[in-house]
């Protein structure tokens, strides 16, 4: 069974930074994309960020330039580097492994 367990959250300045981990459990890890996605409140969930198998990234326009994912497939883990943080970023943030196995997600929030 696949486990996935974000960590990292919290209250940040606009302009600051945080990052994200998600470790996994029960996977050979390392065959899967990975990827973040978010849910801002009264709003529906959204793609962040996804890494393939061979380190291909893709972003949603909104991060690209601020964000970057990564992954280390020796640990199990994704990670997601959030810099220039902005209100808008405020959301729940979740891990999303290949096989459709979603985390329970990390608390971001953006302000001052």
């Amino acid at each position: 069974q696949v486990q996935l367990v974000e960590s990292g959250g919290g209250l940040v300045q606009p302009g600051g930074s945080l990052r994200l981990s998600c470790a996994a459990s029960g996977i050979i890890f390392s065959i899967y994309n990975m990827g973040w996605y978010r849910q801002a409140p009264g709003k529906q969930r959204e793609l962040v960020a996804i890494i393939t198998t061979d380190y291909m990234t893709t972003y949603a326009d909104s991060v690209k330039g601020r964000f970057t994912i990564s992954r280390d497939n020796a640990k199990n883990s994704v990670y997601l580097q959030m810099n220039s943080l902005m209100p808008e970023d405020t959301a729940v943030y979740y891990c999303k492994h290949g096989s459709g196995s979603w985390g329970q997600g990390t608390q971001v929030t953006v302000s001052s």
